[in-house]
């Protein structure tokens, strides 16, 4: 075979559907090899080939090389077994014009097959400087060949971060959200972020709106609230009652809160709603402190037994204080105190009795439950959500308005919630309510400015696995999202280390997955099983993979690739790196960060350990901020 064309590699020799095998020419090498003054890769599995048919140019990918790639009935008989090639086709496109995924026509044995250069691979993936391309990286085969991924496909047909712990996963994501929130190339662009670990914070920290349950105001930090009225009941219950078996009991928990929305719709009128149409998930405020009180007094109240007299508050039967002859606790619905009733026992006279009250319910221990939440402060975000804490007429001093300004980007093009501080117990439950509430928000607003199909939105969901088991509560509203999001402009980016334990549903719903490393072996099968593409030699390279090397493909890339990801900046990286236990001489020079086994320490003071343990928050807070204050604020008054 004369050796014309640089690029030629070898010859078609088996065609099998979209796979292919080639056999190299004689004066083919393998190795590095240099056309035009560019350096590539042969031969490497990851790398590209183009086959032209005419007018025509097939693309494939290689994913075997060597004894393993020679067709079975070859294998006993082929002298130079080690100079073959399995390749997978993907697509195909005219020299220079634009590149299409999936193939119209196969090749013929005989076909030359030849080294992809730094000008196809333009044609395929575009360029950098389009705005339809956000670069990740560069190609591991060949380093002056940009990664690029389109934004649309990106965000509209979902994607997943997969990797091991230590694999770049965090650095991946956060170089991936500082390039789609450039300010200069996409000043409109709404991405919401999930993070249960507080790892975004510091790296976005320039372009991002935090919110956190503890947050240190001195750094711009705001106060995370999640207001309950705007869950369903089907949201609400789980967090707050729990379990409620009996259709009588759950049927008039439904009408307490659907009439304390309608009392609450008659005196603060909403826009949008009437008497007529409200239901029981509709986001109106209501009291929850108020709602607790009431039931816990229709179950768990004495009165005095009087002639002619219906069981009311005015006959209550309150402990009294022998000090003041008052009431020793009449209780505090916003508190949730309970009030202290006298036993059913006491007899006062022959003419006076105290009896139980007479309630149908038997949610006692479910209504105890809440009374516990009520007064747990782990609970303050949700149940006395600040500004959009109900009074017990259902006034608040902000709507649902300012809410989704907030978390839909009006501040910046990033919005991070951090959920570290979350009760474990809830997690999966509050996630699901933030994304229905925000998916809601998002399809009726559809055909407004306001709405996704104008201003997509991207929700980033890191350690997805956490909270998105087949049966978790936010695995619903996910799937919806999966299902049905890109036709109303909501997309998501999947963050995990733990592919198998999300529900596959979702993970087969991500169009675009960038694969790092992978050492588990039922990780990769799921991963294998999301793909569209058949690339087993691609996806056999995962557990070697380099740190920050990731396996791109999927609907966002023409081609699948093997890219080495850009790392954020220094002071762009995710909280997420490992401690430093050695520190070298390089690194001790001026060191003045944690770690280091070898470097003499300070005395310790763990009364300050102590002291953040119990605060549950790991960095001091200068501000403090006092929920209770907070809620019983009316609006128009100074806080």
């Amino acid at each position: 075979m004369s050796r014309i064309d640089p690029t030629l590699l070898g010859t078609v020799e088996d065609v099998s559907g979209a796979t292919i095998r080639v056999k190299l020419g004689s004066e083919t090498v393998s190795g590095l090899s240099f056309i035009e003054g560019q350096s590539y890769r042969v031969g490497q599995v990851g790398g590209f080939v183009r086959i032209p048919l005419g007018f025509v140019n097939l693309y494939g990918v290689i994913s075997q090389v060597g004894a393993s790639a020679v067709p079975e009935r070859l294998a006993e008989v082929e002298i130079h077994g080690n100079r073959w090639m399995t390749i997978q086709l993907v697509g195909e496109g005219q020299p220079g014009a634009r590149f299409d995924r999936g193939i119209s026509q196969f090749p013929t044995v005989g076909d030359t097959a030849h080294l992809v250069t730094e000008a196809d691979l333009q044609t395929i993936y575009g360029r950098p400087n389009d705005y339809r391309f956000v670069q990740v990286g560069q190609l591991a085969s060949a380093n002056s060949i940009p990664a690029l991924v389109e934004i649309d496909k990106l965000v509209t047909r979902h994607s997943a971060v997969l990797g091991t712990t230590g694999s770049g996963k965090s650095t991946t994501v956060a170089g991936l959200l500082a390039a789609l929130s450039d300010r200069g190339r996409y000043p409109s662009a709404r991405i919401l972020v999930i993070d249960i670990h507080g790892e975004y914070g510091r790296a976005l920290q320039d372009r991002a709106a935090i919110f956190r349950i503890s947050p240190d105001l001195g750094k711009g930090e705001l106060p995370l609230y999640i207001p309950y009225w705007a869950m369903t009941l089907d949201e609400l219950l789980p967090i707050t009652l729990g379990l409620i078996e009996n259709s009588a009991d759950r049927g008039a928990v439904i009408d307490q809160i659907t009439a304390l929305k309608l009392d609450g719709l008659k005196t603060n009128a909403r826009p949008g709603v009437s008497a007529d149409t409200l239901s029981v998930d509709t986001p109106i405020p209501f009291s929850i402190h108020k709602f607790w009180f009431d039931l816990h007094c229709e179950m768990r109240s004495t009165h005095f037994e009087r002639d002619g007299q219906a069981q009311s508050r005015a006959t209550w039967a309150l402990e009294i204080d022998p000090a003041t002859t008052k009431a020793a606790q009449e209780g505090s619905p916003i508190r949730g105190i309970p009030p202290r009733f006298r036993a059913a026992k006491d007899i006062k006279g022959d003419t006076e009795k105290i009896r139980h009250s007479r309630s149908p319910l038997s949610i006692s221990r479910q209504i105890d439950a809440l009374g516990s939440k009520i007064r747990d402060p782990r609970f303050d975000f949700l149940l006395r959500p600040g500004p959009y804490c109900p009074a017990e007429d259902g006034k608040t001093e902000q709507d649902l308005d300012t809410l989704l300004a907030d978390w839909l980007g009006d501040r910046s093009p990033i919005t991070i919630l951090d959920l570290s501080n979350i009760p474990p117990s809830i997690q999966s439950e509050v996630v699901g309510a933030v994304l229905r509430i925000c998916y809601d928000a998002l399809y009726w607003s559809r055909s407004i400015p306001e709405g996704g199909r104008e201003r997509p939105l991207l929700v980033v969901l890191e350690e997805a696995h956490a909270y998105l088991h087949e049966k978790q509560i936010a695995s619903a509203a996910v799937k919806k999202i999966a299902k049905e999001g890109r036709k109303y402009g909501i997309g998501m980016m999947l963050v995990s280390q733990r592919p198998a334990e999300i529900d596959q549903t979702i993970l087969s719903q991500c169009g675009t997955l960038f694969a790092l490393r992978l050492s588990n072996a039922e990780d990769r099968s799921h991963v294998k099983g999301a793909a569209s593409d058949n690339l087993d030699g691609l996806f056999a390279m995962l557990p070697v993979l380099r740190t920050g090397e990731a396996v791109i493909i999927g609907e966002a890339v023409n081609l699948p690739i093997r890219a080495l990801i850009n790392p954020p900046g220094a002071n762009r990286r995710p909280d997420s790196s490992d401690p430093k236990v050695v520190l070298s001489g390089s690194e001790a020079d001026g060191y003045e960060g944690p770690g280091g086994w070898n470097q003499k320490r300070d005395p310790a003071n763990y009364a300050e350990a102590v002291e953040l343990w119990r605060r549950q928050n790991p960095r001091p807070t200068n501000v403090h901020i006092d929920p209770i204050a907070t809620a019983t604020t009316k609006p128009g008054e100074q806080k």
